[in-house]
């Protein structure tokens, strides 16, 4: 109208504005309401005018305020529109009409269906057929032709889908309807992108050609220009952060936004913002947060884009796995390249947090990572648990944790119930000069192994390993084996958790598995079917197959599955996409599930490219604006100088004359509030340390190097003791620089052993057995590199050879019993406690028919021809029957309290010096074994 974007939607009402001259010539004739004045007789005389009264005219501002009134309403009910929507053209014959409902539209949605349902009430009153189809609901849906009324009840039911629109899909059932009613128009209102999958299969100009053959060659229009909402997709959960990839359209020219992460009650967790770079159509976000709280996220999305493309949903397998490290030796007497940990950490490391006790109590060790809610725990060569530690552990199991071990010296001596195979007693050695066999290569991993498709290194052999008792299920136990057919890891099933072993040890001592990187590809796999994965698949039944639990609509809100949606296989659900078949959301149920997300890794977002499309199609961009109805806002003017006339009347009569107002002053009371500060003084009173007895034994312990001995509490047993270690003391303060102070008794059910590197623990077979608090100190107390030296004293009426059964034996194998022992052996010729000090190859004391039992270190060969062979730290059990505190003890006098049997001052001299080859090797360990590389040594640097 008159070149403005103005049109009328009632334009005959404009004939109103004619009447304009009839109502300015009736307002003339009307006057205004005479004035009252108040007439008190009083005042008669004062108020009288002498001059006449004349009849007044309206007044002129009034009579066109009161014009502007009537033509206001001509125009309301005219009904304007400010900038009328340019609408395509839809003919007179068929119309096919596609709507793109993807994901992609979420953001745009209400202005396509604006659009679409102006062209629809447009060809209603055409009395056009219509074919209505949405892009993302496929061929299943109502194409055949029906009324534009009907396909606007559909219109109006429509909803952006939470996942692409799948174009091709509709093909095929609107060219089965063309060849009986081809179109006449084709109107296709896109979502503005192309090739959201990636592929060529999916783009824009496929189907549009596609689309313009099945409507036989009828003119074809796309509207196109929408604003895009941006998506995630690339989920990735490291050791530093969790990051998420986000993309967005190249007609999207805002470089920020804001990434939000939520727990599963929509708390937010972390907030980062992001910023692309220029002609970047990618930027990552990063939730630099610790990995507990991580674990906590549930959903990450961008704030303000609501669509279901900018959401990622995460579920148990995205969560960094937390693993507790426990190894059977002590922390302390780990050298770095030969502890099983040192391995562990570097191979876990990069896909998982972990956690290593602060104590080195095997019991304490697992109650405390336990309490940390780890998902693995892994034993390095522990061999024997503690009961309640293992009543314990299978509680955590059964609940879906998955328990990891790993073999050594210790699990070869014997171990608990928490093995998923029966073992063995002892190890298989391969390779050594005693063995046939020689070192095992790796078999193939078996299509159904979780290892399955990890490559077999063929530099990776076997040395030695723990083996497995040939049982019926031994077959389905075995995750991966030697060449030989021995199984190399075994697994088990124990309620919703798993129990895992390793046949070898987490170091290189047995295997040189460790030191590839197929071994951190195998823990990368145990950690990835950890307690979610498992309890998942455990949730999907027999029937294998997760149901949808709670899927995603088209604006990234949770919405509950519809009926045509049916379970996904277990087996299948990582190779899954988000379709109209399988719609993103969570699959499973409460107690485990697994999502689904919009977006693939390689997904993007592309513009269409009208130069891929046919001659016959024409491209054209939405609305900039939609039309605005001015109705309401004459009605509203109209409405304002109403009450403005009102206004000017009321003062024209004088009725505000008659209005009086009384003046009246309020009292106003300020109140003043005081603060009134109360000043509490608290007076600290100094705590007195008050020294007990057992902070002084504590700290002449620390002072000085000393020998301990175990109180049994046998008088005569605790007397000897303690005269034997006296004895000992002086010999080492004459023979060697050590100057021992004076041997203590140690209550090992109280007093700290920590203070002490060797505690000599005589058995008495009357005394009871100690309680498992007790067993688990001493336990810590060896692996923390403290030895004990347990003596029997029962060889006078012993046999000659091996252990006995008598009853300070049978006592002995009672206490054992409790304890992480590893495989013991009488000390060989090359061991270094017999060079700690003295050479020596008999360690008798007042008896020398027993042999003196240490650690095994079989496994340690021989090298270099060196001389002796070294452990990585000292034995922390030894084990003898030759009663060694008789042949020490001295009396107050210094002569010897018992004679040695037979009696021989030789045998005594021998039984010192293999004292002192004790404690020099407790204290010193393996330096002797190093000291015979001096020589060659100071030869190579010339001295």
């Amino acid at each position: 109208m008159f070149g403005l974007p103005l049109a009328f939607a009632a334009p005959w009402a404009l004939l109103g504005l004619a009447v304009l001259p009839v109502i300015w010539w009736l307002l003339r004739l009307t006057p205004p309401k005479p004035k009252e004045v108040s007439f008190p007789p009083t005042r008669l005389l004062l108020d009288i005018e002498e001059r006449d009264q004349t009849p007044q005219r309206t007044p002129w501002w009034l009579t066109l305020l009161r014009l502007i009134l009537a033509a206001l309403l001509i125009l309301a009910m005219a009904g304007p529109v400010w900038r009328p929507a340019n609408d395509v053209a839809a003919g007179n014959g068929m119309l096919w009409l596609l709507v793109d409902n993807g994901w992609t539209s979420a953001k745009s949605w209400d202005q396509q269906v604006a659009n679409a349902e102006r062209i629809l009430q447009r060809a209603e009153s055409n009395g056009q057929p219509v074919v209505l189809a949405a892009t993302a609901d496929g061929p299943s849906q109502q194409l055949e032709p029906q009324s534009a009324a009907t396909a606007l009840e559909r219109l109006r039911a429509l909803e952006p889908r939470p996942y692409p629109p799948a174009r091709q899909d509709v093909i095929a059932g609107l060219t089965e309807y063309a060849a009986e009613t081809p179109p006449e128009t084709v109107i296709w209102l896109s979502d503005s992108t192309d090739q959201q999958d990636g592929t060529a299969a999916g783009s824009v100009s496929g189907f549009e050609n596609a689309l313009s053959t099945a409507a036989s060659g009828a003119p074809v229009t796309v509207l196109t220009g929408l604003p895009v909402p941006k998506g995630l997709k690339r989920l990735n959960n490291d050791a530093d952060a969790l990051s998420v990839t986000v993309i967005r359209h190249p007609s999207d020219f805002d470089n920020t936004a804001t990434v939000r992460a939520l727990d599963r009650n929509g708390l937010p967790v972390g907030e980062t913002n992001i910023r692309f770079e220029f002609d970047n159509p990618e930027s990552d976000a990063h939730f630099e947060i610790p990995s507990e709280l991580r674990n906590d996220i549930a959903r990450v999305e961008i704030a303000g884009e609501n669509a279901a493309g900018a959401v990622q949903l995460l579920d148990d397998t995205w969560r960094r796995r937390t693993a507790g490290l426990v190894s059977g030796m002590g922390s302390n007497l780990d050298q770095p390249l030969l502890s099983p940990l040192f391995y562990l950490e570097r191979a876990l490391a990069p896909f998982s947090d972990l956690r290593i006790p602060r104590g080195d109590d095997l019991g304490e060790a697992v109650s405390e990572l336990l309490d940390q809610r780890i998902s693995v725990l892994v034993l390095a060569d522990v061999g024997r648990l503690p009961d309640s530690t293992v009543a314990e552990l299978e509680d955590w199991v059964n609940d879906g944790g998955t328990l990891l071990r790993f073999a050594g010296p210790r699990t070869a001596g014997g171990s608990d119930e928490l093995i998923p195979v029966e073992l063995r007693t002892g190890g298989r050695s391969m390779g050594g000069s005693l063995s046939w066999k020689q070192p095992q290569h790796l078999a193939e991993f078996a299509p159904d192994s979780p290892f399955a498709g990890l490559v077999v290194p063929e530099e990776v052999t076997v040395s030695r390993q723990v083996l497995a008792e040939p049982t019926s299920d031994l077959p389905d136990r075995t995750w991966a084996m030697l060449e030989d057919g021995t199984p190399l890891v075994t697994a088990r099933q124990a309620g919703r958790g798993s129990i895992i072993l390793f046949h070898v040890t987490a170091d290189s001592a047995w295997s040189n598995l460790p030191l590839s990187g197929t071994f951190v590809e195998m823990l990368r796999r145990v950690l990835a079917g950890s307690n979610a994965t498992m309890a998942t698949e455990a949730e999907a039944g027999s029937q294998g197959v997760l149901p949808p639990l709670r899927l995603l609509d088209g604006y990234g809100r949770f919405d509950a599955p519809p009926a045509d949606v049916t379970p996904v296989p277990a087996s299948s659900f990582p190779q899954a996409i988000a379709s109209k078949r399988t719609p993103p959301g969570l699959y499973g149920t409460d107690d485990g599930f697994r999502a689904l997300n919009t977006l693939e890794p390689f997904t993007r977002l592309a513009a269409l490219d009208p130069s891929q499309m046919s001659e016959n199609t024409v491209l054209r961009n939405y609305p900039s604006s939609a039309p605005v109805d001015l109705r309401a806002l004459l009605f509203t003017l109209a409405f304002l100088v109403f009450v403005a006339d009102a206004i000017a009347v009321i003062f024209l009569s004088g009725a505000l004359s008659r209005l009086g107002g009384r003046r009246s002053t309020a009292s106003i009371a300020v109140l003043a509030v005081g603060a009134t500060l109360a000043l509490s003084v608290f007076a600290a009173t100094p705590a007195h340390a008050q020294s007990t007895s057992s902070d002084l034994r504590d700290l002449e312990a620390s002072l000085e190097t000393r020998l301990a001995y175990v109180v049994t509490g046998n008088a005569e047993i605790d007397q000897a003791s303690e005269a034997g270690l006296r004895g000992l003391s002086q010999y080492l303060a004459e023979r060697t620089a050590l100057e021992p102070g004076e041997p203590m008794g140690v209550d090992i059910a109280k007093d700290e052993l920590a203070f002490f590197a060797l505690l000599y623990w005589p058995i008495d077979s009357n005394a009871p057995k100690p309680d498992e608090r007790t067993m688990s100190r001493i336990d810590t107390f060896m692996r923390n590199g403290g030895s004990i030296l347990f003596d029997t004293r029962d060889h006078l009426s012993a046999p000659a050879s091996g252990f006995s059964s008598t009853p300070a034996t049978l006592k002995l194998r009672e206490i054992l019993e409790d304890l992480d022992i590893p495989p013991l052996e009488p000390v060989p010729p090359d061991h270094v406690l017999t060079k700690a000090f003295y050479l020596l190859d008999t360690f008798p004391g007042r008896y020398a028919t027993s042999p003196l039992w240490v650690e095994s270190l079989t496994e340690a060969s021989a090298m270099g021809g060196r001389p002796v062979r070294a452990g990585d730290g000292v034995s922390p059990i030894l084990i003898t029957g030759n009663d060694f505190a008789a042949a020490w003890a001295l009396t107050d006098t210094g002569e010897f309290m018992f004679p040695t049997v037979p009696n021989d001052h030789v045998q005594r001299e021998y039984a010192f010096r293999a004292g002192v080859n004790i404690v020099m090797y407790t204290l010193t360990g393996n330096y002797k074994a190093d000291q015979v590389h001096v020589p060659a040594l100071l030869e190579r640097l010339g001295q």
